[in-house]
């Protein structure tokens, strides 16, 4: 008889197991789903990146990730998302650089003005070692950089004058990021800078708050600002990059498997995104002006006393966010140069 019951044990132990393991399978094949807000509209390059992104996901993952998009910052700015990443109640976003600057000061050479000449420069630079070398600075803040995505050279706004010279930057109320390189920068150039969210730039420009804004081209027709602005220059005075973030709390749940869909995606995304951006910037700009934008292009002699303005504002903030970075990024632009 004992035998007998050991023999029922020992499969009643063997059966649970058995459960036991088809539970952890079970649990494992679940769907994972993924909050992923963005600042800017879902007709934006932005936007269409971000559902390009969701549908490689859920290809690339065979269902297990699912990407549910938030757009127009329906969730909240670039600031308080980063920070639902960290704190592990968001799982993705994709903030220009400039918030992360305030965590990790590396960041902060990439809104240095006058930087970048081209696409092609930026391009090089950030999916090369410097960009990857910025990456790998993220986790320590809970925060998992996947790849850079575009958000363009921006230009300048205004309701008040034409801008073909620099002197004539002097005296307009400009919104800028909450970012002290941006402050700087259009303070240094004779305007009254003034730190905003982006989601409140719309009405502050209405309201007349503020004279002007800098942004690309895309954000400024998705945006609408076209409505309560005159006069768009093609200062090209920074160029800024996307990052798509994920959540670190987020990305060590994942099975490896999961981590390299999500990174395989991001970076095919990337490809469709600039593409989208770059085409954008054309056929938007032609149809600002024909919507009544007064269009001005600032001569190579301008834009080198812009850059003399400014020069104590990078002098500064190389030193701030780290002078070995700002040549590290010096020399790679320069190797891109050359060939």
């Amino acid at each position: 008889m004992d035998r007998f019951l050991k023999h029922i044990l020992a499969g009643a132990v063997a059966a649970g197991f058995g459960l036991a393991g088809i539970a952890i399978s079970a649990a494992n094949a679940q769907e994972k789903a993924i909050k992923l807000g963005i600042g800017l509209a879902e007709n934006h390059p932005q936007g269409m990146g971000a559902a390009k992104f969701a549908e490689l996901i859920e290809k690339k993952s065979g269902g297990k990730l699912k990407v549910k998009v938030y757009y127009s910052g329906s969730i909240g700015d670039d600031v308080r998302m980063v920070s639902a990443l960290k704190g592990g109640v968001q799982e993705m976003t994709i903030p220009s650089t400039a918030p992360l600057v305030g965590d990790i000061k590396a960041f902060g050479v990439l809104d240095l003005p006058f930087m970048f000449s081209d696409e092609k420069e930026a391009d090089a630079v950030l999916d090369g070692p410097f960009g990857t070398k910025l990456l790998e600075k993220l986790p320590p803040k809970g925060l998992i950089g996947l790849c850079y995505w575009e958000n363009g050279f921006r230009q300048l706004t205004n309701s008040r004058r034409p801008i073909v010279r620099a002197e004539d930057i002097q005296g307009l109320k400009v919104r800028v990021m909450q970012n002290p390189a941006y402050l700087e920068t259009f303070n240094g150039l004779g305007a009254n800078a003034v730190p905003m969210a982006f989601t409140e730039l719309y009405t502050a420009l209405e309201t007349k708050t503020v004279d002007a804004q800098e942004n690309p081209i895309p954000t400024i027709e998705t945006s609408k600002f076209n409505e309560v602005q005159k006069y768009l220059t093609l200062t090209k005075h920074t160029y800024s990059p996307f990052v798509v973030l994920v959540s670190k709390r987020f990305w060590d749940k994942l099975a490896p498997d999961e981590q390299k869909a999500l990174k395989d995606a991001c970076v095919e995304a990337r490809e469709y995104q600039r593409k989208v951006n770059r085409e954008a910037n054309v056929k938007i700009l032609e149809s600002l002006k024909k919507a009544g934008m007064q269009v001005s292009e600032v001569s190579p002699q301008e834009v080198a006393k812009m850059r003399e303005k400014v020069k104590p504002v990078i002098d500064k903030y190389a030193k701030e966010f780290g002078e070995a970075s700002y040549k590290e990024l010096q020399s790679e632009i320069a190797k891109v140069r050359k060939n």
